[in-house]
């Protein structure tokens, strides 16, 4: 059974691309906290994410830089051959499925310019 079941934040904005075939893909960074701490620090382990066709459209026009997301998948590796002939292996999590964790609000608040508010009375009693 090859089946992964992760919830992390995003390092970069995903990357929208298309196969020479049509086929639409969105590639991401998954940075995710391990459950346990080594030296009273949690390590994290930054996973390599892949979604294909719709799913990749939504990635790219709803998922940031810090958005939290939750994905279910498997783990995949390919091979492929450099121009200097030696082989580079390649693992990354194939999403199945893609869940969006931010709220509307806390985008909003998260892109809010805090700088052109108006000040508050000075006078207040609190």
């Amino acid at each position: 059974m090859n089946k992964v079941f992760l919830i992390g934040n995003l390092t970069r904005d995903p990357e929208l691309s298309t196969t020479s075939g049509g086929v639409k893909f969105c590639r991401f960074t998954l940075a995710v906290s391990r459950s346990y701490a080594k030296d009273g620090k949690r390590e994290t382990d930054f996973l390599p994410v892949v979604v294909w066709r719709a799913q990749a459209d939504n990635c790219a026009r709803y998922l940031k830089k810090g958005s939290k997301a939750a994905v279910s998948g498997s783990v995949q590796t390919r091979t492929y051959d450099t121009q200097d002939g030696s082989r580079r292996y390649v693992t990354e999590i194939a999403a199945d499925e893609v869940q969006f964790l931010n709220t509307r609000s806390e985008e909003a608040r998260d892109s809010a310019d805090f700088d052109d508010l108006t000040p508050i009375d000075d006078d207040l009693p609190f």
